[in-house]
């Protein structure tokens, strides 16, 4: 039987979303990547386990992670009912609906119909009786707002989730649902976003404001890039390197100068002992508002290195400014 580690809450910063209840570790564990039908079980268990000993109590999932339509949540399942089931009251366990579930106009986007069902699935796979926060995976442009949060709302009063999330949301969609969930006194509480130094159109378009100023709290994903924000692109970016959707944009600056960026970077990281990687994530956690980091990792070894960047995660003005120039340029 697993036992946890008794000194996991030292090794990790805990974050606050506004002035909600609602708290993360500094980095969370996404199961986006590596975690559909074709995982091994065994590796499965061994990196959620390294993650919670590691302090790491945030577990993000969405229906459609896998690859496969609840694929990861199954295996997720599988690890929590073995092995981590005493501790399940200290978990934040998350899903998501939004993006393709199933075939048929109820199976993507987020009307009520397919919100809750897409929940009552994601409870099933994982073998919940609740998740701790359920998110909207993306605005849908042909539903009403109010309907989407309506929704969300009656959730929370069913018993199925303790908190409500959007994801993929810009600052005036987010500001729309504030506002119909102020009026619900739904426990909204975070807008999940893809950010990173190379990509910050999230903090441009004002969305970090306005979750100010309604104390709620951001979260990262894609902290890293798809990788180009490590060690791996130092030598070049080749060609046919993958970037999530939300990224694409920064390859239209052309790759050379992307590189530059990176060889800049990674200069003010050595020059703060640490590695390119670790000082994005620092960088990322610097911002008051960013309430947790997701990461991804496929071997422990990669969660574990990841890890090492809470242990530096002060910035003086001079780097703040020397990063900003950069960035710009």
């Amino acid at each position: 039987m697993f036992l946890a580690d008794e000194h996991r809450y030292e090794k990790m910063p805990i974050r606050r979303a506004g002035n909600t209840g609602f708290q993360l570790p500094a980095i969370s564990f996404g199961m986006w990547h590596s975690f559909g039908e074709n995982a091994n079980y065994g590796d499965t268990r061994d990196i959620i386990l390294k993650a919670f000993d590691a302090g790491i109590f945030s577990f993000d999932l969405a229906a459609n992670y896998g690859p496969g339509s609840y694929e990861a949540e199954r295996l997720f399942g599988q690890v929590l009912e073995r092995e981590l089931k005493p501790y399940r009251d200290e978990l934040i366990i998350s899903s998501k609906a939004g993006f393709h579930m199933w075939p048929g106009p109820y199976g993507q986007m987020s009307s009520r119909k397919a919100l809750t069902a897409s929940l009552d699935r994601s409870l099933q796979a994982m073998g919940l009786d609740y998740v701790d926060i359920f998110y909207s995976h993306r605005f849908d442009p042909e539903t009403d707002p109010e309907e989407t949060a309506v929704a969300l709302d009656n959730l929370v009063k069913q018993g199925k989730t303790l908190y409500v999330g959007i994801s993929n949301y810009t600052a005036p969609q987010a500001l729309a649902m504030i506002k119909i969930f102020k009026d619900l006194h739904t426990p909204f509480v975070v807008d999940q976003v893809s950010y990173n130094m190379l990509n910050q159109s999230a903090a441009d378009d004002g969305l970090f404001d306005r979750l100010r100023e309604n104390n709620a709290g951001a979260i990262a994903y894609g902290p890293l890039c798809e990788g180009l924000l490590t060690d791996k692109y130092l030598d070049g970016i080749p060609e046919d390197v993958d970037i999530h959707w939300s990224s694409e944009y920064i390859l239209k600056q052309g790759r050379d100068k992307l590189y530059q960026k990176l060889l800049g970077l990674n200069q003010i990281a050595q020059s703060r002992g640490q590695k390119l990687s670790h000082m994005a994530l620092a960088w990322l956690l610097h911002n008051p508002v960013i309430t947790s980091v997701i990461t991804g990792a496929s071997k422990p070894e990669h969660l574990l290195e990841n890890i090492k960047a809470v242990q530096n995660l002060e910035f003086d003005p001079e780097q703040l400014a020397a990063i900003d120039k950069i960035l710009k340029a």
